[in-house]
């Protein structure tokens, strides 16, 4: 039988096992190192069965004290009864003149989730125990970790921000030609319906050339806000030349609601915009190509349609918005003037 250990202090033997228990010889907790009361906040232990505090789940078919004891020197596997289950790992010597045994336990490899789950710290712990370097190690690679989260949120952040100011317009806050590009290689991928709006600013170069670029940077600021007004949400509108623009409306391809749209942006662009106390005065010319108008869309085509479209606009008297279609290529007068309406000019 193992030689009994030397009587200790409770004192002593709670700074140097503070997950011990004292058991007599009836099965019963005599005490309880400070760190195992931790486990059972709230519930006072001396008095209580072992076996009602711990079930021994190897080796098994242990039912009595003398049988638990008879295993001295063993390595023997708990799992605590209450919640959260806790695996524990212990062993047991006699103690003195057999006043029962003294049971040293710790949590092995679930140190890190008694940790978590008993707000434990180093204190817990004898400072000898190898836990409280394993405990600096994991605190030191949790502070590493934080830190590693926080500079890949940065550089995540940082991407983004770099990836939206590739895609934006500098001046106008609106997307520029690649961001249209991608849009439009996505929805055509998709087979997505969608129409596209090609806008041109009539008079902008008389604007720059009487009135100083300061004042056409403004009046490109505002003409961007009255695009954005006309759109929707899921709409993109693009700045992809000096006073060039492109509106692609999403999942609308109703030729007669495009040009209720194109009628209030030429309406809007119409309106005088102030700057330094002077009017700017613009119009817009649009051209416009619709996604389901072609066996198999393309970006290339529908954008030389649509600029086709737009020409005949410009040349029919400005302000004005030209559907593309076929016909239109059949038409070989492009020069002539616009309708005396005035209204949208559409070729069926």
């Amino acid at each position: 039988m193992t030689e009994p250990v030397l009587s200790l202090g409770g004192g002593a033997l709670d700074q140097m096992m503070p997950m011990h228990l004292i058991v007599d010889q009836t099965g019963h907790i005599r005490h309880a190192g400070p760190t195992f009361m931790k486990l059972q906040p709230g519930r006072s232990l001396v008095g209580l069965r072992l076996l009602e505090v711990l079930e021994l789940k190897r080796p098994r078919r242990v039912m009595s004290m003398d049988e638990l004891a008879a295993l001295a020197g063993g390595v023997l596997h708990f799992i605590l009864r209450t919640e959260p289950h806790t695996r524990l790992t212990g062993i047991l010597v006699p103690l003195s003149e057999g006043n029962g045994v003294l049971l040293n336990l710790s949590f092995g490899i679930a140190v890190i989730d008694a940790v978590r789950d008993y707000d434990l710290t180093n204190v817990d712990f004898a400072p000898t125990d190898l836990t409280v370097e394993m405990l600096y190690l994991v605190e030191a690679k949790s502070a590493a970790m934080k830190e590693s989260r926080k500079l890949n949120a940065r550089l995540q952040g940082a991407k983004v921000a770099a990836e939206e100011q590739a895609f934006t317009d500098t001046l106008t806050g609106l997307k520029n030609r690649r961001a249209m590009d991608h849009i439009l290689g996505r929805m055509i991928l998709s087979g997505t319906d969608f129409s596209l709006m090609q806008l041109d600013l009539d008079y902008f170069k008389l604007v720059n050339d009487t009135m100083g670029h300061a004042a056409g940077d403004h009046v490109l600021q505002k003409a961007a806000q009255i695009m954005v007004q006309a759109s929707r949400v899921d709409d993109t509108v693009a700045r992809v030349g000096g006073d060039e623009f492109v509106l692609i409306f999403q999942g609308l391809t109703k030729k007669k609601r495009l040009l209720e749209i194109a009628r209030k942006l030429i309406a809007a662009l119409e309106k005088p915009i102030q700057f330094n106390g002077r009017s700017c005065r613009i119009s817009g010319s649009i051209g416009i190509s619709i996604s389901n108008g072609y066996d198999l869309p393309s970006a290339e085509q529908m954008m030389k349609d649509a600029d086709l479209a737009l020409y005949a606009s410009k040349n029919r008297g400005r302000a004005l918005a030209t559907v593309y279609c076929e016909k239109l290529l059949q038409t070989p007068d492009l020069t002539a003037p616009p309708s005396s309406a005035g209204g949208p000019t559409v070729f069926f």
